[in-house]
């Protein structure tokens, strides 16, 4: 009995998660996220508030719930569409590609996700969540410069300037107004630039857990 207590209380709990979800991602939508309050949140998924502050306690942690699902789905679809692609330039753009448009370039909601990903309170549960994605998105452009072998130091790095310049990109207000071919375009010289110096700069040894380095 306990365990079919336990089972309905996390249908229940996963049901009231979903609900909160849909009606943040609609109000955001459609009004964007500074004129959004949080009781509005609760009366559209037919919530009290106080049990709306217990899956997130403001409305910034709302915002990371909804765009961690849609970041992550983005970054897993990039993984997807960049395999097999010989060419490190074209693979890594297959990868960033679908975070780039997962939302519309200068868009209030996707630039309010940026700033409370890097700004946002250290503790906060669905904060934490999202830098998680940005680590494995990281990686992933790390892989895709290592083509192949051990990632380290200088693949980390080349990976952060990646998602620098992208984030930048999205996050310029002079996104809002151009096409996504033309972002493509500026994001693409960029990436070349990053791609290039990765190659050409000498490259530092690996170092093992013991702190030698490796050959």
């Amino acid at each position: 009995m306990a365990e079919v207590a336990g089972g309905r209380r996390e249908r229940g709990k996963a049901e009231k998660h979903a609900r909160i979800a849909d009606a943040a991602r609609t109000l955001f939508a459609e009004h964007g996220f500074e004129a959004v309050t949080t009781q509005q949140v609760a009366d559209r998924a037919d919530i009290a508030i106080g049990t709306l502050f217990r899956y997130a306690s403001t409305k910034a942690e709302l915002l990371l719930m909804v765009r961690n699902e849609e970041f992550a789905a983005a970054v897993a679809r990039g993984e997807v569409d960049s395999a097999g692609i010989a060419d490190p330039v074209q693979r890594v753009l297959a990868l960033v590609a679908p975070v780039l448009y997962s939302g519309r370039a200068g868009d209030e909601n996707l630039v309010a996700y940026q700033r409370e990903l890097l700004f946002g309170p250290a503790d906060a549960p669905f904060r934490i969540a999202g830098l998680a994605i940005v680590t494995r998105f990281e990686e992933l452009i790390a892989d895709c410069l290592a083509d192949g072998e051990r990632v380290g130091a200088d693949e980390i790095a080349a990976a952060r300037a990646v998602f620098a310049v992208l984030h930048m990109e999205i996050a310029a207000p002079v996104a809002r107004t151009r096409t996504p071919g033309i972002a493509s375009e500026v994001l693409h010289r960029q990436i070349e630039l990053i791609v290039a110096g990765y190659h050409t700069a000498p490259r530092k040894p690996l170092i093992t857990s013991q702190g030698k380095e490796e050959s």
